[in-house]
């Protein structure tokens, strides 16, 4: 089981990794231009899609959960419909967002806070043109989760893959061949989404064609028990997903309330929990797609060696991060900032980024195995739990030992996450 786990994390592991990879070529591309003001626009654009696509990630999770219960089963027919229907759902969300893009750019560029008007300028016309890839990405949110599903993980790095490489490709062709600006930079995001939803389709007909060879009534593909199921799991998880905006938002918020170099050392550091959480999801994508398999079958025996076989990963993993944060955590954070002040400032804090991983790891991997037993309710109950720990904590430490107290709920808050879930999942099996 070890094995397998492995098997399936590290080609997600891989696809997280491109995501960070390709936005810092992407920075690198408007860094070659003329104007300063190109590197921020990039950046407030890049700030206002995850905002735009954030609360949709259900359509990933949701149908990994579902489909990889359905693998389990061996339902044949159902599994291309957990398909189709999130596909739809897709269509139907991108649809929305694309009639009313205009006021949403406006409502998303006052949540961030407006910046002057030469970044306003070149945010907007950036998103403008990536804001056509819309029904793109949440179908490639669809079609992710469906590969998770079915333990076809390699299909979504080769997917990422693609898709990153067009996307930096045509970039380049367009700012440096074709002497375009923030524009090139957004033509090329547009035709990597389109070209990686169009590759995640060869390779679902390549692989999974025998699922589409039945027809599929109107009636099946809208049958209102599987629909009522399916925004039921969906429901729980979208509710989970505005509880960790909160907490991260707030994180971001607090930090900023301490002036700008306490907000560059909070943000520097998470830059290391980030980086955790890459590999991280790996492992959570695979307890998704083996736990929901053996959920699927009524596998209990199998459910648990699972688990047993994911903790054995993250406790590996989670120590050999607090260890190589612990140590170098500092070096790390020197290739990211010059600024001898900032680094000085971050010494007294590098310590609770470095516990990060060792108190985070088991929220990951329970979300994975929630994801997968469609147990989102719980997910959501241990998820409103730690969030209120984390603001509790926060008020009551802040005023005394300031930016540490800040640090100690956030510890607090993955520690309980993962906690809660162990806690409910014994009531689940």
């Amino acid at each position: 089981m070890k094995k397998k786990i492995l098997k399936l994390a590290i080609p997600s592991i891989i696809s997280n990794l491109t995501v960070p990879l390709m936005g810092l070529l992407d920075v690198a591309i408007v860094g070659h231009m003329s104007h300063v003001s190109y590197i921020g626009a990039i950046a407030i654009g890049g700030m206002m899609f995850s905002l735009l696509y954030w609360g949709f990630g259900f359509l990933r999770m949701g149908t990994g959960g579902l489909t990889a219960q359905a693998f389990g089963k061996k339902d044949w027919q159902d599994v291309p419909l957990q398909l189709i229907r999130p596909l739809l759902l897709a269509l139907v969300f991108s649809s929305v967002i694309l009639f009313f893009h205009r006021p949403l750019e406006w409502l998303i560029l006052y949540l961030i806070g407006e910046p002057d008007s030469d970044l306003n300028h070149w945010a907007s016309v950036y998103f403008r043109i990536c804001v056509w890839g819309a029904p793109a990405v949440l179908s490639l949110y669809a079609f992710n989760g469906w590969f998770v599903g079915l333990q076809q993980t390699k299909i979504t790095m080769y997917v990422a893959v693609f898709q990153n490489v067009t996307n930096v490709l045509l970039s380049l062709f367009f700012v440096f061949m074709l002497d375009m600006q923030v524009e090139g930079v957004a033509l090329g995001t547009l035709l990597g989404q389109w070209g990686g939803v169009l590759f995640a389709l060869y390779w679902c007909f390549r692989r999974n064609r025998t699922f589409f060879s039945q027809r599929f009534s109107l009636n099946v593909v809208f049958q209102l028990d599987a629909l009522r199921q399916y925004f039921h799991v969906n429901k729980h998880i979208f509710y989970r997903t505005l509880c960790l905006i909160a907490v991260t938002v707030s994180f971001t918020s607090f930090g900023a309330r301490q002036g700008e170099t306490m907000l560059a050392v909070n943000t520097l550091m998470m830059q290391l929990f980030t980086i955790f959480s890459y590999f991280m999801d790996g492992f959570a994508y695979a307890g998704e797609a083996l736990a929901g398999a053996c959920y699927g079958a009524r596998n209990t025996r199998g459910l648990k060696e699972t688990v047993n076989g994911l903790f054995f990963w993250g406790w590996c993993l989670s120590s050999f991060f607090t260890l190589l944060y612990g140590i170098g955590g500092l070096h790390f954070l020197g290739l990211l900032t010059s600024q001898h002040d900032i680094l000085q400032a971050c010494k007294p804090y590098i310590y609770w980024s470095a516990l990060v991983p060792f108190c985070g790891f088991a929220a990951f991997l329970w979300d994975g195995i929630f994801i997968g037993i469609t147990a989102t309710r719980q997910m959501l109950y241990a998820m409103l739990a730690a969030m209120l720990i984390y603001f509790v904590v926060y008020c009551c430490l802040f005023p005394y030992i300031g930016n540490h107290g800040l640090w100690i709920a956030f510890l607090l808050y993955l520690s309980m996450r993962g906690l809660g879930q162990r806690k409910l999942f014994q009531s689940l099996i």
